[in-house]
């Protein structure tokens, strides 16, 4: 029997309609969509998935309402595209907002389309990204358009931790919409196109009376160097995709998976003479900690994550053996390394990430201290902090540690030391781990004994040389168990793949409970 469409009217009417659905808010709004320098949400899709794979869901849902002449304006599919496919063959579940119908405000129909494949991607253990253009709420719809959000909300809240959930923010994402991307668990952005905030540029502007554009005040750059709301600023809707593409390939698909293993072709126990420099012999002198990340890892690469806000800390993830792992780091080159609440937040969402998908944890430590000031206390310091300390203790996941030159103070303790149940921790030579400097403590504890001396400046020299020679290397950390080797710097990469494979089994439970009241 023959089932072409020009026979068969139902398969005309299903061809038809798949097409009125593809076309969106149609050619006219798609044009305009290009002009503005943002590709479609159906273009997106492409280039996320492997080509082929996609698989639409809903394609032909509409909005419910009736109201202010909605009921005479429907489109098919109601502004968001949803379903799943796969990334470098594994699989996710997608959404992307079409900005073409309706603004992208999202409807109780669209948010149910978002829902259901975020179900699915819980039920059966893959990622969800997002592509986020939009609006906000649909007014003609009030509460329902509110119930909606808060619908999403709580999938994402209850997938956390679960499934890696990642969001591109590709045009407006403003009010309530901002924060299903908030609870994610990565965001990108785009320079110049895209833009988050509570209220907007007018609502500001009539209630506190400044005047600011839509970029300054929630552009990417705004959220990726001052907010720190966002992960990555991608030069483009493709840069940032291609930036998904790869940040996936370190995430294993849920909570209960191991990360992938990729063929490796770096000698694993290469040495790097270049390490054997790096730290300079002047402890005062200045650093970059990026260039001992680099000269570690597999092929020299390595994927920051919030590159520009908190610089005084860096985070990341590259592969060791081909394995993935997770790697926060100090910066010597930034504020001398100093831990302050920004860095501490940046660090202890990290680590956390790092725990929940079972990505080990490599910590390089050069840390003269909390930064000092009226701020930093008066903007909570101790509670910001105690966050890093928290997330490190609370951590089963392999922790190795690697102290390069300084670890002073509480800040020893919370950059992953073996008090709060790392598992391998290791220092260089150059390492110096005290309660602080050897110039502060010298003034504290034989303040009496400098001001009798007859030259003050002599005896106050010759107890700080005495003081530095006792701690400012670690071998009374490591006569106490507290670093379990001290290692030659070009024997880093082999001695840290060694401690990898040996931990990759490794099994460690908390006590029982719900959860912990982690200081927020």
């Amino acid at each position: 029997m023959d089932a072409t469409p020009e026979k068969d009217p139902l398969r005309a009417r299903l061809q038809q309609m798949e097409k009125q659905a593809e076309q969106g808010g149609g050619t006219e709004r798609i044009a305009k969509q290009h002009e503005a320098g943002k590709l479609t949400a159906r273009e997106r899709i492409d280039l996320l998935l492997d080509p082929g794979s996609f698989s639409e869901l809903d394609k032909f849902v509409t909005h419910r309402s009736h109201d202010f002449g909605m009921g005479d304006k429907k489109i098919l599919g109601d502004g968001v595209v949803t379903g799943y496919g796969t990334v470098e063959g594994r699989q996710v579940f997608v959404f992307a907002q079409d900005f073409t119908v309706f603004g992208g405000s999202l409807s109780g129909a669209y948010a149910q389309k978002i829902c259901k494949i975020m179900d699915l991607a819980t039920r059966v253990g893959a990622p969800v990204i997002g592509l986020n253009d939009s609006g906000g709420a649909r007014i003609q719809e009030g509460v329902e358009s509110l119930a909606g959000y808060a619908d999403i909300f709580l999938r994402n809240t209850l997938a956390s931790g679960v499934v890696p959930q990642i969001s591109l923010i590709l045009g407006p994402c403003a009010g309530g919409a901002v924060y299903s991307p908030a609870i994610t668990d990565f965001i990108m952005m785009v320079k110049d196109t895209s833009y988050m905030f509570i209220t907007g540029p007018d609502v500001i502007k009539t209630v506190t009376h400044e005047e600011v554009s839509k970029e300054a005040l929630g552009g990417a750059l705004t959220h990726n160097q001052k907010s720190g709301v966002a992960h990555f600023a991608a030069e483009n809707e493709q840069a940032a995709i291609a930036m998904t593409r790869e940040l996936l390939s370190y995430l294993p698909s849920n909570n209960q998976e191991d990360p992938p293993v990729q063929p490796c072709e770096d000698d694993a126990f290469r040495t790097e003479e270049s390490l054997k420099t790096i730290v300079p012999a002047n402890p005062n002198k200045p650093y970059d900690i990026k260039e001992i990340i680099r000269a570690i890892v597999d092929q020299k690469h390595f994927f920051e994550v919030q590159e520009h806000f908190a610089r005084n800390i860096v985070v990341g993830f590259a592969r060791m053996n081909g394995r993935s792992v997770g790697i926060v780091a100090n910066q010597p080159a930034v504020l001398a390394g100093c831990l302050d609440i920004d860095a501490s937040v940046k660090a202890a969402r990290f680590v956390r990430f790092c725990d929940c998908f079972n990505i080990p944890l490599l910590t390089l430590v050069d840390v003269p201290g909390f930064l000092p000031g009226t701020d930093q206390e008066w903007g909570g310091i101790i509670t910001h902090g105690a966050k890093l300390l928290y997330a490190y203790a609370e951590a089963t996941v392999p922790k190795i540690t690697l102290i390069t030159r300084k670890a002073y103070g509480g800040a020893y303790d919370v950059m992953a030391s073996k008090h709060i149940r790392a598992d391998i921790n290791y220092a260089y030579p150059t390492a110096e781990i005290a309660v602080m400097g050897p110039e502060g403590a010298v003034n504290i504890i034989f303040r009496g004994e400098i001001q009798k001396a007859q030259d003050a400046n002599a005896e106050r020299k010759k107890l700080t040389d005495d003081y530095r020679e006792k701690f400012a290397n670690p071998f009374k950390a490591a006569e106490l168990g507290y670093i379990d080797e001290v290692i030659r710097p070009e024997d880093t990469r082999a001695k840290v793949i060694r401690a990898l494979e040996m931990l990759k089994d490794k099994r460690q439970d908390n006590p029982p409970r719900k959860h912990g009241n982690i200081p927020l």
